[in-house]
């Protein structure tokens, strides 16, 4: 046992003081903007309109230093919620948050003021029909966890996270399989904003498993996510970018910023496609710094 073993909210010079106010609270305030930021990797900010900021899936490299995905670990970033879908080092980095809640692999609902998160309980995608590579023979072959449903081990599980906040509902898939028992489709219901991985490498889902996914849950927004960004993921993380994927979709959108304003009265009628793209909410220029390593101005 040493001083670096378990949590490090300890050292933490930040507090709560703000949740305890909100606490004080029993009235949510009226109807408001509902911001979703993005971060890189699957990690989403999503900030209520009463100001509670939660994270969503902030990634790490692997820890065994031997296979690094990310140029450098997810930035220090201060929150009040931290939540993780799964036990895979590019989800759940929840010790680079400084925040007053960490809900790690949350299964059921918990809730606070005008927020409500539910943890759905499933499998990760296993299914290898569209992967660039044969990942289960590589895990064979190196020894690892049985990665196969239902007796897989604890970090080929995932849960769904159902957002709800100010009526609207936001569903981050994680790296969940596409065929969910048929329990969970009704368990999950009404879907506004779909959050989902994608990637032309088709790396967690093939490309006829996404389009599934849509047409299942029929989102009036898609946002993809946990695809290859030039200055923050490495190449040897096997990722590609989702431009082909959204060249065959239609209503698509592509941000200019980081971050967007939803609110349930603003969403379209059909689905409509909202890529981020390269934009994240961080300076990637500092962060590079901060890490060390020495950049250039790139001309757009």
């Amino acid at each position: 046992m040493t001083i670096n073993t378990g949590l490090s909210s300890w050292r933490s010079k930040s507090n709560h003081n703000k949740m305890i106010e909100l606490q004080k609270s029993e009235d949510t305030p009226g109807k408001g903007d509902v911001e979703i930021s993005y971060f890189g990797g699957s990690a989403f900010r999503i900030r209520t309109p009463m100001g509670i900021s939660l994270m969503i899936d902030p990634w790490r490299n692997l820890p065994t230093g031997t296979c690094d995905w990310f140029y450098h670990d997810f930035p220090m970033t201060e929150v009040d919620i931290g939540v993780s879908t799964h036990a895979h080092f590019d989800h759940d980095a929840l010790h680079r948050l400084d925040a007053s809640i960490l809900l790690d692999r949350l299964i059921g609902s918990y809730e606070f003021g005008d927020l409500k998160i539910t943890g759905i309980a499933d499998k990760h995608a296993v299914d290898a029909t569209y992967a660039p590579y044969d990942f289960h023979q590589l895990n064979h072959y190196f020894g690892g966890n049985n990665i196969l449903p239902p007796n897989n081990a604890r970090s080929w599980d995932n849960c769904m996270l159902l957002i709800e906040v100010e009526g609207l509902r936001i569903l981050h898939w994680g790296d969940n399989r596409h065929n969910l028992p048929n329990d969970l489709w009704k368990k999950i219901g009404r879907v506004d904003i779909l959050l989902l991985p994608v990637d032309d490498s088709q790396h967690v889902l093939g490309n006829p498993m996404v389009d599934q996914i849509i047409e299942k849950l029929a989102p009036k927004i898609v946002i993809p996510h946990h695809y290859f960004i030039w200055n923050i993921v490495q190449r040897q993380s096997t990722l590609f970018s989702a431009d082909k994927w959204l060249e065959t979709q239609v209503n698509v959108c592509k941000l200019e910023e980081p971050s967007n304003i939803y609110t349930l009265q603003n969403l379209p009628e059909k689905t409509h496609i909202h890529s981020f793209g390269e934009n994240v909410a961080f300076d990637v220029t500092a962060w590079h710094k901060e890490n060390g390593q020495a950049v250039k101005n790139v001309a757009s």
